[in-house]
C-alpha cells in the first residue's frame, strides 16, 4: 500500500457518532498532526460532539454533519471540493458520506474493507475486524492510519498520554452554583441507552457514603435522565442536582475542575479520562462491550468489573454482573 504524504495538504476525519467514539478517535488526529505538522485536519462530526473536539488544538476545522446533510448534493460536493482534500478517513462507516467523498473526487478515500459499500466508494481499504479484536477501540482506529505511515498499533499508554497532554479545558463559564464547586465527586448514573448501567440505587447509596465522609457530590445527566432519578438524590447541603443545568461545553469545564467521576461506559467517563481527573468506569465483562475494547483513556482511569472471568460474559450472554459491583469497591477508588 502506498504511503500518503500530508505535508502542506488537508485530510478529513469522519466520525459522526457519539461522544465516547469521538474521544477515542481524536488520538489519530494528534498522531497525524505530529507526523505532518503543516497539514490541515478537518473533522466531520455531529454538532453535539463539537465542544469535545474543540478541546483539541490539533483539529483545525470542524464540519457539522447536521448542517452539511441538509444541503443539496451539489452544494455538499462543492463544499468538500473547496477544502482541497488529499484524503478522507471514514473512521465511522456511513454510506451517505462515503458516496459523497467519492463524488467530490477526494483522491484517497480510506475505510474498512468490512463494509460492502466501501468496495464501491473507497480506493484504500484496510482489512481488520473490530468486534472480535483483542485491541482497544482507540488502537483499532490506527489501522486506518496505515496509509499515512503507521507500522504497528501504538500502546494504550502512549495513546492515553497523547490525549491527556493535548486536552485543553474549554473557555466556558460554569453556571452557579457549580462554578464554586471544586474537587466534587460527579456521579453520572445514566447513558442515554448507550451502555449497560449500574443501578441508580447504588449511585444513591454511594452518594450517601461520600457525604458522610465530607465530600461534595454532584449528580449529572440530561434533563430527561434527571426526571428518572431526581427524587432519589439525597437532600443534603453538599449534594447537588446538575441534570439539565449545563450545556456540554460547560459540563466539560466542570468535569475538569472536579476530583472524580463515576459512570458506566458513556461519554462523560471518556471526558473525565482525557481531562486527567480520577475516572471510575463500571463495566460488564461481555464482549464486545467489555473494558478491553471501550475503557476510557487517561492516566487516572480506574475500571471495575464484577468478575472478569464470568462464564456468561465469556459466552456473550446477558448477565447481572455489572449490577453486582459493590458500592464499597467504587468508594475505595475515589481519592
Amino acid at each position: 500500500m502506498k504511503t500518503i504524504d500530508l505535508h502542506n495538504t488537508a485530510v478529513l476525519i469522519s466520525r459522526t457518532d457519539s461522544i465516547g467514539d469521538v474521544v477515542l478517535t481524536l488520538p489519530v488526529c494528534i498522531w497525524l498532526k505530529r507526523r505532518f505538522p503543516d497539514c490541515t485536519i478537518y473533522f466531520l462530526a455531529s454538532a453535539y460532539t463539537e465542544p469535545v473536539i474543540s478541546c483539541f488544538p490539533e483539529i483545525d476545522h470542524i464540519i457539522r454533519w447536521d448542517e452539511l446533510k441538509e444541503k443539496t448534493e451539489t452544494e455538499q460536493i462543492a463544499q468538500l471540493q473547496a477544502l482541497d482534500l488529499e484524503a478522507c478517513v471514514h473512521v465511522f462507516p456511513k454510506k451517505e458520506i462515503a458516496k459523497l467523498a467519492k463524488k467530490a473526487g477526494i483522491p484517497n478515500r480510506i475505510g474498512t474493507s468490512h463494509r460492502s459499500f466501501h468496495w464501491f466508494t473507497c480506493n484504500l481499504r484496510l482489512n481488520f475486524t473490530r468486534k472480535n479484536s483483542p485491541f482497544h477501540e482507540a488502537q483499532l482506529n490506527f489501522e486506518l492510519m496505515k496509509p499515512f505511515g503507521v507500522k504497528t498499533l501504538p500502546s494504550l499508554e502512549e495513546i492515553s498520554s497523547w490525549s491527556n497532554s493535548s486536552f485543553h479545558v474549554p473557555d466556558e463559564s460554569v453556571p452557579q452554583p457549580f462554578a464554586e464547586l471544586r474537587n466534587a465527586i460527579v456521579l453520572h448514573p445514566k447513558s442515554q441507552g448507550s451502555a449497560l448501567e449500574w443501578p441508580v440505587e447504588k449511585y444513591v447509596d454511594l452518594a450517601g457514603k461520600l457525604l458522610e465522609k465530607g465530600e461534595t457530590v454532584v449528580f449529572s445527566g440530561t434533563e430527561k435522565e434527571g426526571l428518572l432519578f431526581r427524587e432519589l438524590i439525597p437532600k443534603h447541603a453538599n449534594c447537588y442536582d446538575a441534570t439539565g443545568k449545563m450545556n456540554l461545553k460547560a459540563f466539560i469545564a466542570f468535569i475538569a475542575q472536579s476530583k472524580a467521576l463515576v459512570a458506566c461506559s458513556t461519554g462523560p467517563l471518556h471526558i473525565a479520562g482525557i481531562s486527567g481527573i480520577r475516572a471510575i468506569g463500571l463495566f460488564s465483562s461481555r464482549r464486545p462491550i467489555h473494558p478491553g475494547r471501550w475503557k476510557a483513556l487517561g492516566k487516572n482511569v480506574e475500571i471495575l468489573e464484577n468478575d472478569p472471568g464470568c462464564t456468561q460474559c465469556k459466552k456473550g450472554q446477558s448477565c447481572p454482573c455489572l449490577a453486582q459491583i459493590s458500592v464499597e469497591r467504587v468508594l475505595h477508588l475515589i481519592p
